[in-house]
């Protein structure tokens, strides 16, 4: 008797550099509080978790959609209050939720509040867009003092994440134990988002990005893939909320204040919004600044400032863009080519930066400590605001390292064109010559 044979087709695997990659991310989340084992370090590795979520549900918007949105901290601040009220009612007993499942509840409010107020943005794109996310994050952030039973007004509102008998011996009270927990939902946020790229709706997303005609020609309506992008970004934002609540014990009108948006906006840029890895560099950077560069320096902000010109001048894809751009190189053997111009690049930068940096040291102190003597310590070094000596020096290291970077910077774009002019006919030889 013959038998019909039945095929059957494996499921497509994970490429084994994607498998190194995911599982060298885990690694770290893992270990890192292993190797920072200081509160502040367990404190500041949370708080990147956190910021890594919120930034890459922002790029959703932006990197993925091109929608400029100015009120991005409304959900992720929305879905902290949500949840801080939530985690108060656990609390009361009103009712059981383990306080592992609070962040949850910031994500659906997330989604909630973006289909309430995208329904009304996502009518519009481009500048009138911004204008409107801009609106709504001025309306939401009036409200919040003008509605204290829900915002709690200037105090906030606040919480104990400590609820209820523990379970294997996890309360997450300790620092480490809810680091964890953000680990946990940062890994698996990240891997979320990174298959929602993948998706249909993902890939329709950046066609209304690139041409949002030819969507509106082929039959897709752009007003509803950009309304369902933004309420997935809106899910995402709300779970970095409602674990910004869990972290803090504590929710207060700036987590949806402008500044707060503009962070978002700031960081995912200078980590780069074309590169999906990028705005998780931006996450690192938005912790190291807030916390570490404002505790060094008053003038945190005009360095964030600079910094954020020069990228927009000279490198408007992020510092991603930057990595990927020299990976590529690398990948076709040429990056010993412009390698001594980025080394001079990289040395001369530093040079300029820290003649600019004891400038800006010695005019800050000068205006607001002049009282306290004369004394500036900076980088190691002791320097004085009224010394022409500290001036000059500052003045000569400012100049040297932006002549010095220029001409590298000039020699390295010169290089670099060459080096991609090889790479691309390289390509079209391998390609003429494929059978």
């Amino acid at each position: 008797m013959n038998t019909a044979a039945t095929s059957t087709v494996a499921p497509p695997r994970m490429p084994l550099g994607r498998v190194l990659i995911w599982g060298a991310f885990a690694l770290v989340l893992i270990v890192a509080p292993l190797v920072f084992t200081s509160n502040l370090g367990v404190t500041m590795l949370a708080q990147m978790g956190i910021a890594i979520i919120a930034c890459l549900s922002y790029n959703i918007l932006l990197g993925q959609g091109g929608m400029l949105s100015f009120g991005h901290a409304v959900y992720s601040g929305l879905g902290a209050y949500v949840a801080i009220h939530t985690l108060n009612a656990v609390s009361a007993g009103r009712f059981y939720l383990p306080v592992s499942l609070i962040p949850l509840v910031g994500g659906l409010a997330g989604v909630f509040f973006a289909a309430l107020f995208g329904y009304v943005t996502t009518k519009k794109s481009g500048t009138t867009f911004a204008m409107i996310t801009l609106g709504i994050a001025e309306l939401v952030f009036a409200m919040s003092l003008m509605i204290p039973e829900f915002f709690g007004g200037e105090a906030g509102v606040s919480g104990n994440r400590v609820v209820g008998e523990p379970v294997l011996g996890i309360t997450f009270g300790p620092a480490r134990q809810l680091y964890y927990l953000i680990a946990i939902y940062t890994f698996i946020s990240v891997a979320l988002m990174f298959a929602f790229t993948q998706t249909p709706l993902g890939r329709m997303l950046n066609a209304v990005r690139d041409n949002p005609e030819r969507v509106e020609f082929i039959g897709y309506s752009s007003q509803r893939v950009r309304y369902y992008g933004f309420i997935v970004a809106g899910f995402f934002a709300g779970i970095a909320g409602g674990l910004g609540a869990l972290q803090f014990e504590l929710v207060t009108a700036e987590v949806v204040g402008p500044v707060r948006s503009g962070s978002y906006l700031l960081f995912t840029f200078l980590g780069g919004a074309t590169v999906f890895f990028g705005p998780i560099i931006g996450g690192i950077l938005m912790v190291l600044a807030t916390v570490l560069l404002s505790e060094l320096t008053k003038a945190w902000l005009l360095y964030l400032g600079l910094i954020f010109v020069f990228m927009v001048m000279y490198a408007p894809g992020g510092i991603a863009s930057l990595i990927m751009m020299n990976v590529r190189v690398a990948q076709f053997g040429r990056f010993g080519r412009v390698a001594p111009s980025l080394a001079v690049m990289l040395v001369s930068g530093i040079v300029m930066l820290a003649g600019a940096g004891a400038m800006i040291e010695m005019i800050y102190h000068l205006q607001l400590n002049s009282a306290m003597g004369d004394e500036v310590p900076f980088a190691g070094v002791t320097l004085h605001a009224r010394s022409a000596m500290s001036w000059g020096v500052s003045a000569v290291l400012l100049a040297v390292g932006a002549f010095v970077l220029d001409r590298a910077r000039r020699r390295y774009a010169e290089q670099w064109g060459e080096v991609q002019s090889e790479i691309e006919n390289a390509v079209r030889k391998a390609e003429g010559s494929a059978p």
